[in-house]
């Protein structure tokens, strides 16, 4: 099967292109509004863009609540999504209006942020405070805004479950991540498997 975007194959009930980006990390992202109202939602465009130094990235199809925030403040948190956590987390993402808070309203425990602003998650078994570095509206290959926005972060604190730790390493299976596998699925890590970069014998 081949389709272009705009002309679908119609055996295709939703658009696949989602599905097959996966699994995506979710972008539990906490921010502050200038009027002080605390707002939570995950994102499933969001990812890991940079090492040195670390910087994270969600994207925004629309300006959207946290998107505002995060650019009127230049500040937001990532929360770890975890099974433990799935329920608030899906919770969250209701499209409740921007002067309610989600903590508040489905009762998610809050903690206060080290560096920046915005409350983190308080279960989360790891969060990063991010000061904004970059915003940028998308454009297609005409030229047209699409009106989605990518917010880019700089990690400035790392917090951690001291029980994720295992030997100096955060342990994914103990942290079960919740992953986007498109549609309305989710998705647990349970099989991991290691593999050595190799050296390059010329």
């Amino acid at each position: 099967m081949f389709y272009t975007p705009e002309n679908r194959d119609p055996s295709l009930k939703y658009d696949p292109i989602k599905a097959i980006v996966a699994p995506r990390p979710i972008g539990w992202i906490s921010t502050l509004s200038l009027d002080g109202v605390a707002n939570l939602a995950p994102y499933s465009f969001f990812n890991a863009v940079g090492g040195m130094p670390p910087m994270l990235m969600f994207a925004s199809e629309g300006f959207k609540d946290n998107a505002r925030n995060a650019v009127d403040t230049g500040e937001f948190v990532f929360n770890y999504a975890s099974k433990s956590l799935s329920e608030e987390m899906n919770l969250s993402s209701a499209n409740a209006p921007s002067d309610v808070s989600e903590f508040e309203y489905y009762g998610i425990e809050t903690a206060e942020s080290k560096i920046v602003a915005p409350p983190r998650v308080a279960k989360a078994n790891a969060a990063m405070e991010c000061k904004v570095t970059s915003v940028v509206e998308t454009n297609d290959v005409e030229g047209n805004l699409t009106g989605a926005f990518v917010i880019i972060g700089q990690v400035v604190g790392v917090h951690i479950n001291d029980d994720m730790l295992r030997d100096g390493r955060f342990d994914v299976n103990l942290a079960e991540p919740v992953s986007r596998l498109g549609y309305m699925d989710f998705g647990l890590t349970s099989d991991l498997h290691e593999m050595i970069r190799p050296d390059w014998k010329g």
